[in-house]
Formats: structure tokens, C-alpha cells, sequence
């Protein structure tokens, strides 16, 4: 089944490529409304949709899904969940939301309405009026009532700050401000409305409203927050939670989302894929989740993904301190050698090894690795021995890279820039 990932290229459409992409079961096309990451990470990539506050959003969005027999559609923002969730109540979407229901996503959107509902059942922040503000209720914290990550949100610590970002936005909540750790929970409720899933992670260092350093909490809490809100609210599949404590160590929930969260790679982790859980629901199956109990932390930085006009049949790659580097196999070198493999380009080894190569192949079990093996174990210069010109050299030796440039003019790389070969799935 095709599914559509929308926008493709946020920290949620990512993590959803990270999630389905090895699934033998979904064809994933991601979309987006600019050029953004996505284009480099999804195959089936489609670009210059409008936004979704654009009145053409609908319209496009079924073009797409017409055009490419998409089944469902898993939105990667909160506005898009929403916006997405309208039109599929009123028969307007040609496929089916990965999502909860209007009205819970609806009453998600808003932080003042979920505090509202929740209130009475769980501890949420206290919501000041201006006229009631007193020196002693500093510090302060400023949040959007729509909105996601930390975007505009200020700590204040005096009338003056207050009074500054009020200015810029009147609409902003004035909340109690909470100064201990936080923790998102991820969640996961079947077609029958059973939570089957609740997994609380400390969101350790945040960057951008983004958790980009995560690990394992074990919190009692945790369960009984995410049972009454299951019981208040009408979930299925995917969702989370956060919360953040109060100096006296009490959680208080910060908001509830019905989408996938940016760092949910972390429950995948632990074996519990969120997304392809959620997908399988939607088709009606019966799914269940078996969890692995270890540890294990989470840290995220920028990832590099390139693209390039090279074209190549051929590679010839050197062998030490390449593909055998200190000792071991260099999973890097092998990523990429299979990348050929699976794209019908043919892998030269090209080495002048100074040991009993065939032993050496033994060794590390690449004797049948590679589509034909030239062992050079005179003086000659390497490059004597490359034929092709739709060619490329993969080799740790400054010299013999300039050799072949110079002298055939074919692309050269070094350890270091296979990554820029790499393609994702």
C-alpha cells in the first residue's frame, strides 16, 4: 500500500521515514511545501505543494493521492493532523488520516481547551489573568495555546518582560511556571480504544523545542496520566504526552498531541514502532506490542545526506585501511558495496596487498564479495589497471587518487567521502 508523508522533510516526517521505510508492506512518498531535508531522504519525493492554510491545500493533496493510489496519509504537523482530520469527517479526502478523531484532534490543538478538560482529573499548569498577577507569581511562563515545540514561548521573570512579549502577542498564555524535568510519554490505542502502550522518556536536552537527547524513565505515573487521558479522549493509533514537574517534584501535563513525536524513534528502538503499529490498526489488524527491556539513551545531531550528478558502472575500490580498516571491516565501505550490488554497478577490487590476499578474503569472509579482484603485486600504478571510463576510484591513498585523476580523469574518493555515495532507501 502507498502511503503519503506530509510535510516529509520536519523531525516527525523523518522519523516516519526512519520507521517505514524497511517495511515490505508501504511504499512511502513523502511531500512537503518547500525544499526542505525530505527531498533528500525520500525516494518518491513530491515537491511545491501549497501550504495548509492554502485554500488549493485539499484539492492538491487529492491529486496526489489520486495520481499515486495513495491509501493513507500520515500528516507530520499538528496543523496538517487538524486540517487533514476536517476534511476526511466530511468525506472530503480521498484516503484515510493516520490520526485520532476531529474532535479529540480538535481539542488537542489547544492547550487552554486540554487543560480545561483535564483539569478536574489530572495536575495542569495554573492559568493567570493579567489583573491577577503578583510579584510573588514570578517567574512566569508564556506559551502560544496553538502551537508546537517551543516556538513562541518566553520565560518572564518581571512585569516588564511580561508586558514586552504581550505586546508582540496578546493571545499568549500566561502559565505557572514549571521548573523541573520533563518527560514525554509515547502512547499507543488500538481500533478499540485499549491503551496498549505507554513509555515515559526524560527529555534530557532540547533544542529548538526538539528532544535531541532522550533516556528510559520508568515512572508508575506515567501509566495512570496516560490512562485517564485515554478514558477522557478518543485515541487510535499513535499519540503522546508531556509533562513537567513542579518544584515539589508533582507532574503537570503540558500538552497532549495526536501525531507521531520527533524523537519516537526512541520507542522503535525498544522494538515498539509506533508508526507501522499504527498503520496495521488502521487496516483493522489485531496488533499487539512486545517490548524489549533493556536500557538504552537516545542522542540526535544533524545528519548529512547528499545527492550528486555522478554517473558510474564501475568501482574500484582499494582494500587496507579501506575496506579492512585497524583490523575490521569498514561497515561503511560495505554499506555502499552492496548499494552497487543492488544497483547492478560493478565492484573492482583493486589492491596491492601484501599478504596472502586470498587468506586475508578468508579471514573476514569476502572471498565472494566482489565482481572481480585485481591483485597488483608488481610496481604498477594502479590506474594501468582501470578500463572503464564510466568509472570511479574509492581509495585512502592521496597518490594514487591523483594518478587516476590526473591520468584518466575519472572521480576520486577517499574513506571519508563514501558517505557521499550513499543513497537513502
Amino acid at each position: 500500500m502507498n502511503v503519503l508523508v506530509f510535510p516529509c522533510g520536519s523531525e516527525i516526517g523523518l522519523e516516519l521515514h526512519r520507521s517505514l521505510c524497511y517495511s515490505t508492506h508501504f511504499t512511502l512518498f513523502g511531500g512537503s511545501s518547500i525544499a526542505d531535508h525530505g527531498r533528500f531522504v525520500y525516494k518518491n519525493y513530491i515537491g511545491n505543494i501549497p501550504f495548509v492554510e492554502d485554500y488549493r491545500f485539499i484539492d492538491d493533496i487529492n491529486k496526489i493521492i489520486d495520481d499515486n493510489d495513495i491509501e493513507y496519509i500520515f500528516p507530520a504537523h499538528d496543523s496538517v493532523v487538524l486540517e487533514l482530520a476536517k476534511a476526511e469527517s466530511i468525506g472530503k479526502l480521498h484516503c484515510r488520516v493516520i490520526t485520532s478523531d476531529l474532535k479529540t484532534c480538535q481539542l488537542t490543538r489547544s492547550k487552554e481547551k486540554t487543560y480545561n478538560l483535564l483539569k478536574d482529573s489530572l495536575p495542569t499548569p495554573k492559568i493567570f489573568g493579567y489583573s491577577e498577577i503578583t510579584r510573588d507569581d514570578y517567574p512566569l511562563f508564556l506559551k502560544p495555546d496553538i502551537g508546537q515545540g517551543s516556538k513562541g514561548t518566553h520565560a518572564v521573570y518581571n512585569k516588564e518582560d511580561l508586558d514586552y512579549y504581550l505586546n508582540k502577542d496578546p493571545e499568549l498564555l500566561i502559565l505557572e511556571y514549571l521548573p523541573g524535568k520533563e518527560f514525554t510519554i509515547d502512547c499507543f490505542t488500538d481500533k478499540t480504544g485499549t491503551l496498549l502502550f505507554s513509555e515515559g522518556r526524560l527529555r534530557a536536552r532540547i533544542q529548538n523545542g526538539i528532544s535531541v537527547n532522550s533516556v528510559h524513565i520508568k515512572d508508575k505515573r506515567f501509566l495512570l496520566y496516560a490512562q485517564k487521558i485515554n478514558d477522557l479522549l478518543s485515541f487510535r493509533g499513535v499519540w503522546f504526552f508531556q509533562v513537567k514537574e513542579r518544584a515539589n517534584s508533582e507532574l503537570v501535563l503540558m500538552e497532549v498531541s495526536t501525531r507521531v513525536a520527533g524523537t519516537m524513534g526512541f520507542s522503535r528502538s525498544r522494538g515498539v514502532n509506533l508508526a507501522l503499529l499504527s498503520l496495521f490498526d488502521a487496516l483493522n489488524f489485531d496488533v499487539s506490542i512486545d517490548e524489549n527491556d533493556y536500557q538504552i539513551s537516545i542522542d540526535r545531531a544533524l545528519q548529512n545526506v547528499y545527492q550528486h550528478n555522478i554517473s558510474y558502472e564501475h568501482v574500484y575500490l582499494d582494500f587496507d585501511d579501506l575496506v579492512i580498516l585497524n583490523g575490521k571491516v569498514n561497515p561503511m565501505v560495505m554499506a555502499f558495496v552492496y548499494q552497487c550490488f543492488n544497483k547492478g554497478v560493478k565492484i573492482h577490487l583493486l589492491t596491492k596487498h601484501k599478504q596472502d590476499l586470498p587468506a586475508t578474503l578468508k579471514k573476514y569472509h569476502l572471498e565472494k564479495v566482489f565482481d572481480d579482484i585485481i591483485w597488483i603485486t608488481d610496481k604498477n600504478d594502479k590506474y594501468k589497471s582501470i578500463k572503464e571510463k564510466n568509472a570511479i576510484l574509492i581509495d585512502d591513498s592521496f597518490a594514487e587518487r591523483k594518478d587516476v585523476s590526473f591520468n584518466l580523469g575519472l572521480p576520486v574518493f577517499d574513506a571519508h567521502t563514501i558517505e557521499c555515495l550513499i543513497e537513502p532507501l
